[in-house]
């Protein structure tokens, strides 16, 4: 496979694991109020997602994968709200271990990852182009 073809291989790889972040750290904004139903029970707890680079045997490169998507074992919160269904025998209800600043700069970096994998593309197929003009003028 020629270099410019596995850039953009590459490079898609890359945008589908942004993606992919980018809809993970949506489910963790959504849901970063999501209590119980039952009392005492435990809220929403933060999706995480890991990556690794694998090795491409048709392009020769390191291929962006998602290694796994777990569960943050942070602690719950606890907030004093004796009304609440999901409030325990004292009042408290579990929050989701949710850090909307954490998922805010989260979703900033996978944008900004994904935009540098859409640029990546761009060029190489720009180039791929130019050198099917040169190709087309010289022969």
């Amino acid at each position: 496979m020629d270099p410019l073809s596995a850039a953009v291989k590459i490079a898609g790889s890359g945008l589908t694991a942004q993606s992919e972040r980018m809809r993970i750290v949506s489910e963790n904004l959504a849901n970063a109020q999501s209590t119980s139903d039952v009392p005492g029970g435990d809220p929403y707890r933060r999706k995480t997602i890991s990556f690794a680079a694998e090795l491409d045997r048709a392009t020769g490169g390191a291929m962006v994968q998602i290694s796994a998507i777990a569960r943050d074992p942070a602690d719950f919160s606890v907030e004093y709200m004796p009304g609440h269904e999901a409030a325990d025998e004292f009042g408290y209800v579990k929050m989701p271990n949710v850090n909307m600043l954490v998922e805010i700069a989260d979703m900033r970096e996978a944008n900004r990852g994904y935009e540098a994998n859409l640029q990546t593309i761009k060029q190489a197929r720009e180039l791929i182009s130019m050198t099917i003009d040169l190709l087309r003028s010289n022969g």
